[in-house]
């Protein structure tokens, strides 16, 4: 339950530090008090939207509060704990900022945590029926939601719309992998033939240039042979004429002979021998090389056909070398493996589909079963507090139709109602502001039985009724306080005199600014504040009278 609210420099209200009991607590106030304001201050402490115009005059943010004791939720502190928090022994105080630049901060038991945390938790702690909440029970969601709360659908429907999640991500998936997968399949044909082309050329690196300059031999061989003799045959003829190393050979011994007497000559005969060793080795090399250089047109044929080849692969890829055609080649093999890899991924996603689908399909049917089970009990148990508020004739039907599957099962629940007796209508077409707040109550009592809701936040839920029916709708709400904390704004003295504690928001422009403020009121305030509820700002001897006679009759 709300066990305390602090609220600092939010829109009216300069400062609030307030507790509350348990059972029914009233909330009343003049038109224009702030009521409001004090339901919007809750609401952002619990997650909802909000902006920078809330804050107050007095600063930059503002700052509310809220505690809540809930010790003995089990599946609570499984959210809290799972959320790394401290449970406290069921303690919770959940504290909200706001500043001027927008920015928001959260924390539960003083430990930051983000606003959708906050919302999941908070939707586990209090349930607030805003004033124009009425117009949810013409939707088939709220229809929906009341027949599961009633049947207990809970952790079936958390299983379904986490099948659901799940397969529509893989449904999506598999789109876009059969997207994929048929834009490379209209691409594989020709990318295998492009693959085997290059495959087949058996690329190296480097390989233009050999061949290149093999070509540039094989062209003028018969040039580069004839060079090649005529120096060979310089330095050693083949004919008869003396070769340039037999004549160093000779200069040699003869410079050796004077070489006792000639010092230098021993030095020089030396210096002719390095000479004739060296050129001795440069004939030996351009014989070797003469032999290697081949004159086959043949070879020239091939090396040339080669070059064109690989020219012909570089110009169609647009590739200036055998190493970015080595890329191509590369890149291509990778894709032609990744069109096999996206084929088992879609062929894992076809088979993964068909098992949600299974599953989810069986869950659907087990929630239908459930609905069309407890269809009748939430209509004979809504019917009954119908006429308990005095729709005596009325009569209420619970449908439920086949729909398409989604995340809450294939049904579509549909509300019926008729307040003559005579044959119902869909709710939405028939019912009055009275009715429809009266069946509201009735089924928002029923929801907060069966989903163990610790707290509820009535918002002039009793708009439209009066009379006798207020006094039923007021004793309605209070034997609900006696399971559960129930906070209720009106403006209905018979349903505020019911109340275990009774709150009254006051506007003070005595400072001349205008500040909102809630105090508890009992005893004669009390009285006198159903008094004024009862006649207006005049407060008669008969209304306050008529004050201790409802609160005499109290509950």
């Amino acid at each position: 339950m709300l066990s305390s609210l602090h609220v600092r420099n939010y829109v009216l209200i300069d400062s609030l530090d307030i507790s509350f009991p348990g059972g029914l607590i009233i909330i009343t106030g003049q038109t224009g008090a702030g009521k409001s304001i004090l339901l919007g201050a809750l609401s952002l402490v619990l997650g909802s939207k909000t902006d920078a115009s809330v804050i107050g005059p007095k600063g930059d943010s503002c700052v509310v509060e809220a505690e809540f004791k809930v010790d003995g939720d089990n599946s609570l502190r499984a959210l809290v704990e799972g959320g790394e928090l401290d449970w406290d022994g069921g303690n919770l105080v959940i504290r909200r900022t706001l500043s001027r630049t927008g920015r928001s901060r959260c924390f539960v038991n003083d430990e930051p945590v983000t606003v959708g945390f906050l919302g999941e938790l908070s939707a586990r702690l209090l349930d607030i029926h805003s004033q124009h909440q009425t117009l949810l029970l013409s939707r088939s969601s709220f229809q929906m939601e009341a027949l599961d709360r009633r049947a207990g659908n809970g952790e079936l429907l958390e299983r379904c719309s986490s099948l659901w999640n799940t397969l529509s991500d893989d449904r999506k998936r598999l789109e876009e992998v059969s997207s994929t997968l048929a834009a490379m399949q209209a691409q594989r044909d020709y990318d295998e033939a492009v693959f085997r082309q290059l495959s087949d050329a058996k690329l190296e690196e480097g390989e233009l240039e050999t061949l290149e300059n093999e070509q540039k031999v094989l062209s003028n061989a018969e040039d580069i042979k004839e060079t090649l003799w005529a120096a060979q045959e310089l330095l050693s003829p083949s004919g008869e004429g003396r070769s340039v190393v037999s004549s160093l050979k000779e200069a040699g011994r003869l410079l050796e002979k004077v070489s006792s007497w000639v010092g230098a000559a021993g030095e020089l005969s030396e210096r002719i021998s390095s000479s004739r060793i060296e050129i001795d080795d440069i004939v030996s090399s351009l014989e070797e090389a003469n032999a290697a250089v081949e004159v086959s047109p043949q070879r020239l044929a091939e090396v040339e056909e080669r070059i064109s080849m690989l020219y012909s692969l570089m110009k169609r890829h647009g590739c200036s070398g055998i190493g970015e055609l080595i890329a191509v080649r590369d890149a291509l093999d990778g894709k032609l493996h990744d069109s096999s890899r996206v084929e088992e991924e879609r062929d894992a996603l076809v088979n993964e589909i068909s098992r949600l689908e299974k599953e989810h399909s069986a869950i659907c049917d087990r929630l239908h079963e459930k609905r069309i089970s407890f269809a009748g009990i939430l209509a004979s148990e809504t019917g009954e507090s119908l006429k308990f508020l005095e729709l005596e004739k009325s009569v209420f039907r619970v449908d439920v139709t086949p729909a398409p599957a989604g995340p809450s099962g294939a049904d579509q629940v549909t509300f019926f109602f008729s307040a003559s007796g005579k044959a119902p209508v869909e709710l939405s077409k028939c019912a009055s502001g009275g009715e429809l707040s009266r069946i509201m109550l009735s089924l928002k009592a029923m929801m907060a039985r069966y989903s163990a809701m610790p707290t509820l936040f009535f918002d002039e839920i009793d708009t439209g009724v009066s009379g006798s029916a207020a006094d039923r709708m007021g004793s309605m709400i209070c034997s609900m306080g006696e399971t559960m904390q129930v906070f209720a704004i009106t403006h209905l003295p018979q349903v505020a005199a019911k109340g275990s504690a009774h709150y009254l928001v006051e506007k003070d422009l005595s400072g001349g600014d205008a500040v909102t403020s809630i105090r508890p009121v009992s005893g004669e305030d009390r009285v006198m504040e159903i008094a004024r509820m009862l006649s207006g700002a005049s407060i008669t001897p008969a209304a306050v009278e008529n004050a201790r006679s409802l609160m005499a009759v109290r509950p």
